[in-house]
C-alpha cells in the first residue's frame, strides 16, 4: 500500500471526525442552554448563581471545537487533542452544577472519540474522564445540586454539611462504579475503533490496488487500440472503414486488413470467447497467427487450419476463436474466404440492399486440433460492398431484454446501402445505440465494411 495514499485517507478521515465531534458538541451546546433555562425556572435544586457560572462557561467551551475547525483549513495532526479536551471540559462543568443528571452525558467524549479510529485517544479520553467525572462530583458535593442520597441536608434545612466520609462513600458507591460503567462502555467503543480502522486499512489497500489495476487497463487499452489498424487505404480500387467499440476497458473482438502482396487485400474479422484481459491476450496470438500465415498464393483453408492447430498448443484457459478472412483480387475481383465459425458476411451489389451471403461457418479455431478447413469464392463487381462483423451487433440487447437482431441489422444497411462504409458503420452504431437506449452494453461491437470501386489496372 503506498503510503502517501494511506496518510491521505487518515487525514481525510480526521478531518471529518472533527467536524462531527464539533456538530455533537454544538447540540450539547443548546442542551446546557436549555438545561440552564429550566433551572432559572426553579427544576433543579442547584444555586441559580452556580449554574449561572457554569452554563454559560459549558456552552463556550462546547462551541470552542467549531470555531476552531472554521479557523484551521488545514489539517493539524493534535487538533483532535483540543477538541477532545472541550468536550471533557465542558461535560465537566455541568457535571459540577448538576452531577446526578449528567452521567449519561459523560459518555460523548468516549463515543467521539472511537471516531478517530485511534485506541489511544480512546483510552486517553476514558482517563481523563474517570478523573475530571470523580472531581467534579467532590466539587458538586459543596456547591452543585442537592442529592439527599449523598448529602446529609435537604433543600431548605440549612446549610449542606460535607464530611469527609461523605466524600469517601461519594468515591466509593457513586464515583467508583460509575467509572467502570464508563471504562465498560470505552472497552467497546475502542474494539470498535480498532474495527473500523482496520477495515479503513483495508479499504484503502484496495482502492490504492483498483487504482493501480485501472492504471494498467488503460495502457492495456492504448496498447490494443494501436494495435488495430486505423489507417484505412486511400485506393482508387477501394474503399474500407472500420470499428471496434470493446465492452470492457479491453476487448476480445478484433479486425484486421493488410495487402497480401500487390494486388490482393487481406480484410480479417474475429471474436474471441470470453472478455476482459484474458480474450485480448489471446486476441493478439490470433491476430498475429492470422497475419503472419496469410502468404501470396497460399490457400486460406490451410491459413486457418495452420492457425487452429497453433492455437491449440497454447490454449490453457480453454478460449476459441471465431473468425472470417477473405482475401480480394484487386485485379479480378475474385473475394476468397474462409469461415471459422464466425458471423454470415452482408453483400450490397451495384448499390442494392445488403443480402446475407449464405456460407457454410466450419468450425471455430482453437477449439480441437487437426480440423481441416476450405476455403470458399465469390465474384466482386466495381460498386459492390462487403459488410462484416461480430456477434455483439445482432445480439445487443435492449432494457426489455430483446435483440437488435439480423433483421434490424439488415434494414438499417439498406437504407444506408449507397453510402461510403466510413458512413455506413456510424449508421449502424448510432441505430444499435438508439435501440439499446439505457441498457449497459455487455459485448464487444466490431464492424467492417468495404467497397470495390474498380478494377485495378496491370502493369503492360
Amino acid at each position: 500500500m503506498n503510503n502517501q495514499e494511506y496518510i491521505k485517507a487518515f487525514e481525510q478521515n480526521e478531518i471529518e471526525a472533527n467536524r462531527y465531534a464539533a456538530r455533537c458538541m454544538q447540540a450539547l451546546a443548546g442542551i446546557v442552554a436549555a438545561v440552564w433555562l429550566l433551572n432559572i425556572i426553579g427544576l433543579f435544586a442547584v444555586p441559580v448563581n452556580v449554574m449561572s457560572l457554569a452554563a454559560p462557561a459549558g456552552i463556550l467551551v462546547f462551541l470552542t471545537p467549531t470555531l476552531l475547525c472554521r479557523l484551521v483549513r488545514k489539517n493539524i495532526s493534535h487538533l483532535k487533542y483540543y477538541i477532545m479536551l472541550c468536550c471533557v471540559l465542558g461535560i465537566t462543568l455541568l457535571s459540577c452544577a448538576l452531577p446526578k443528571h449528567t452521567i449519561v452525558a459523560w459518555a460523548a467524549p468516549i463515543i467521539i472519540s472511537c471516531h478517530y479510529y485511534s485506541k489511544h485517544l480512546s483510552w486517553g479520553t476514558l482517563i481523563a474522564s474517570n478523573i475530571c467525572f470523580t472531581l467534579s462530583l467532590i466539587v458538586a458535593a459543596y456547591f452543585g445540586e442537592w442529592d439527599p442520597y449523598l448529602l446529609n441536608a435537604l433543600p431548605g434545612d440549612g446549610p449542606r454539611i460535607v464530611t469527609g466520609k461523605t466524600i469517601i462513600e461519594l468515591l466509593q458507591y457513586y464515583a467508583f462504579p460509575r467509572c467502570m460503567t464508563l471504562t465498560a462502555l470505552n472497552v467497546t467503543c475502542a474494539t470498535l475503533s480498532t474495527r473500523t480502522r482496520k477495515l479503513l486499512e483495508l479499504q484503502v489497500k484496495e482502492s490504492a490496488e483498483k487504482n493501480r489495476i485501472e492504471s494498467e487497463l488503460n495502457v492495456a487499452t492504448h496498447i490494443q487500440t494501436s494495435m488495430l489498424p486505423n489507417n484505412f487505404p486511400a485506393r482508387d480500387e477501394i474503399d474500407l472503414f472500420a470499428s471496434m467499440d470493446p465492452a470492457r476497458e479491453v476487448g476480445g473482438d478484433f479486425y484486421d486488413f493488410f495487402m497480401v502482396d500487390e494486388r490482393h487485400l487481406a480484410i480479417v474479422m474475429a471474436d474471441v470467447s470470453g472478455k476482459g484481459v484474458p480474450a485480448a491476450l489471446f486476441m493478439v496470438i490470433g491476430k498475429t497467427l492470422v497475419k503472419e500465415s496469410t502468404q501470396p498464393g497460399r490457400d486460406l483453408g490451410e491459413v486457418f487450419s495452420r492457425v487452429n492447430d497453433l492455437l491449440c498448443e497454447s490454449n490453457s484457459e480453454g478460449l476459441f476463436i471465431t473468425a472470417f478472412e477473405g482475401v480480394l483480387d484487386l485485379v479480378t475481383g475474385e473475394f476468397t474466404f474462409v469461415n471459422a465459425g464466425h458471423e454470415m458476411p452482408l453483400i450490397s451489389r451495384g448499390g442494392q440492399p445488403f443480402e446475407r451471403h449464405k456460407i457454410r461457418p466450419g468450425f471455430v479455431l482453437a477449439g480441437m486440433e487437426g480440423v481441416r478447413y476450405r476455403a470458399g469464392t465469390l465474384t466482386l463487381e466495381p460498386g459492390d460492398k462487403l459488410f462484416q462483423y461480430t456477434d455483439g451487433v445482432t445480439e445487443a440487447t435492449n432494457l426489455n431484454d430483446e435483440l437488435y437482431g439480423i433483421d434490424r441489422l439488415t434494414d438499417v444497411l439498406a437504407i444506408h446501402s449507397g453510402k461510403r462504409p466510413n458512413e455506413i458503420l456510424p449508421a449502424v452504431r448510432r441505430d444499435i445505440d438508439a435501440f439499446v437506449g439505457e441498457a449497459p452494453q455487455f459485448d464487444d461491437i466490431t464492424m467492417l465494411c468495404f467497397e470495390y470501386k474498380a478494377r485495378m489496372k496491370q502493369d503492360a
